[in-house]
């Protein structure tokens, strides 16, 4: 009987440094969401040109001149560079 208490304690000391390094080293990793932000890391590739169009207020007719940006996900971006009035 007495060996049999020393097989089970032995048994005991074996699981339970097991499980220490089981919770201090992970096997798998999850992260929930994306790594980066898709928006911004597709601001990178961008094909860039420079658009001009009249534009009438009113009475006053006015020559826009734009900046678009089309980026790798679909997304642009319009920038006004300059706006002077024609007539």
């Amino acid at each position: 009987m007495l060996a049999a208490s020393f097989g089970l304690v032995g048994l005991g000391a074996e699981a339970s440094a097991n499980t220490a390094t089981a919770a201090g080293a992970p096997q798998i990793r999850v992260q929930i969401g994306q790594r980066y932000n898709r928006r911004w890391r597709n601001r990178r590739y961008a094909r860039t040109y420079v658009q001009t169009r009249l534009v009438r207020r009113g009475y006053a007719t006015y020559r826009e001149t734009y900046q678009i940006r089309q980026f790798a996900n679909g997304e642009t971006s319009t920038t006004l560079i300059s706006r002077v009035r024609v007539a």
